[in-house]
């Protein structure tokens, strides 16, 4: 018997429908968002150990970070599916692409600064511009930018150590975004993408739309809905072990040891203050009472930036994430030209300030 007798397509559901199940999803997603920090801590409290132990620490920022990242990228992707139903990727490529890439660069790089994400909770929406067609140095623009300059940055740095030092913070950041994200899109590097990635960059595996054909917004919803399928289960597990990581390392930095290495009055404190903070993780907001300890036991200004910077914005966390977007060869090029931005940064605010 033909399947199709046997087992009839169920009527579709109208528009509206669709429109009452996406808004109550809004709804229920803002809701549990900001519960987010209480139930981090409610978790941490059921676990037993000392809130402001190494371990608490850690266990309170996993189990706030591995849902606001699972969240974040849930709903950026599928806002972007649902965007890419309206644009071929052509028409994407063409508005982007080319003598544009430079104003695009300082505008995804513009729109980090307004974001206050951390580095793994830029992931997601750097995974949504390349789904849409973005082109890639564009994205690396924004995946600098927004969690090395926020105004949550740059409000602390400037209680911390002054307006002048703030702004020329804000403009060597933005510095780092635009330039390293337009010399990585100039390096043409779209073939280094993952398979999966760059075959949805390309628009391979795009919604095939005949150019007279008008999607129903539940066609454009049931679009962002594949969209979070098929990239949200390639992920999730490298999301866990990358924060998974990053909490042990939020819960147990050696600030006794940083702080006798960025006191040393020697050129080499600055490569080694970027190589130290590679490896660490944390957002803005969390790296400045570190900057405040390394100052006022004696670190140099720039060293110190320089490490923040490096923390921020190469976090070994985000690194394991985007492992499943980028090849490793992708990767190193992104690590090496921002760490050379970053050192540049580091010794000239040696030598100004």
């Amino acid at each position: 018997m033909n399947a199709d007798i046997a087992h009839p397509a169920r009527p579709a559901r109208p528009d509206w429908l669709w429109h009452l199940g996406i808004l109550a999803f809004l709804v229920a997603w803002g809701t549990v968002y900001r519960a987010l920090p209480p139930f981090s801590e409610w978790v941490t409290a059921l676990i037993a150990v000392e809130r402001h132990s190494h371990t608490g620490e850690a266990v309170a920022f996993f189990f706030y970070d591995v849902p606001k990242v699972m969240m974040l990228l849930t709903l950026i992707v599928f806002v972007m599916g649902v965007v890419r139903s309206f644009f071929s990727p052509e028409k994407t490529r063409a508005l982007l692409s080319g003598k544009r890439e430079g104003i695009g660069n300082i505008l995804s790089a513009g729109l980090g600064v307004l974001t206050p994400f951390c580095s793994c909770s830029a992931v997601p929406l750097f995974i949504g511009f390349v789904s849409a067609g973005v082109p890639l140095g564009v994205t690396f623009s924004f995946l600098i930018a927004a969690p090395m300059v926020n105004e949550v940055a740059l409000v602390l740095l400037f209680g911390l150590v002054g307006w002048k030092v703030a702004m020329t913070y804000l403009a060597f950041g933005l510095g780092i975004a635009i330039v390293a994200g337009y010399v990585i899109g100039r390096l043409h590097l779209e073939g280094w993408l993952q398979d999966w990635v760059r075959d949805i960059h390309s628009g391979a595996s795009a919604p095939a739309l005949a150019e007279d054909e008008h999607p129903s917004m539940a066609d454009r919803y049931r679009f962002g809905i594949a969209a979070v399928r098929e990239i949200f289960g390639r992920v999730w597990v490298w999301i866990i072990l990358g924060i998974g990581m990053g909490a042990l390392i939020h819960g147990y930095v050696p600030e006794d040891l940083m702080v006798r290495i960025m006191g040393a009055d020697a050129w080499w404190s600055v490569p080694v203050a970027v190589i130290m903070g590679i490896p660490m993780y944390t957002n803005a907001a969390g790296v400045i009472p570190i900057v405040e300890a390394l100052l006022g036991k004696g670190a140099a200004l720039g060293t110190v930036l320089a490490f923040m910077m490096s923390v921020i914005a190469l976090s070994l966390p985000e690194m394991i994430i985007l492992r499943q977007v980028l090849t490793l060869r992708l990767i190193a090029v992104f690590i090496g030209v921002v760490a050379s931005g970053i050192l540049a940064v580091g010794f000239l605010f040696n030598l100004i300030f």
